[in-house]
């Protein structure tokens, strides 16, 4: 699995007050997700006008594919009519084959509620029990719940 991280740096200088920017952003942000299937948001400075960044992030199993996509989110972004790309920066990640050697990710955190004692870590996902010990059970957060808030089985 592959993550391309994409920051774009426009100079907008049409732009006179927050809403010119924030109109401008938003356009290119919603060409970027409609026409590239990326997740794309306005980060950075939101205090002046006059320049926006936007964050474009894409996942797929090939390097050359992210790689593709991030180009092509930059270009759009270099042919915007009310902005001027300044900037670009970009990074592929690898996670490894399928995820596989990923290490201290989110299941090696502690997990504690406040004003609770030791921190205890959260169940592999390999374990079949959902105690966490302490009588305390892990419940479901998705969509999906039976009847007693308990995932599905």
């Amino acid at each position: 699995m592959f993550v391309g991280a994409l920051r774009l740096v426009l100079q907008i200088p049409g732009a006179r007050s927050l809403k010119d920017r924030r109109r401008v952003a938003l356009s290119l942000k919603e060409r970027l997700q409609n026409r590239l299937h990326v997740s794309a948001a306005e980060v950075g400075s939101l205090d002046d006008p006059r320049f926006a960044e936007i964050a474009v992030a894409v996942v797929s199993n090939d390097a050359a594919v992210c790689d593709r996509v991030m180009a092509d989110a930059a270009a759009m972004a270099g042919t915007h009519p009310d902005a001027v790309l300044t900037d670009r920066r970009s990074e592929i990640v690898s996670f490894g084959a399928g995820g596989r050697g990923l290490r201290d990710g989110i299941e090696s955190l502690p997990l504690s509620a406040p004003g609770e004692g030791p921190r205890r870590s959260l169940p592999s996902f390999d374990d079949e029990a959902t105690s966490l010990g302490d009588d305390t059970e892990a419940t479901w957060c998705g969509d999906e719940e039976d009847d007693d808030g308990k995932a599905p089985r």
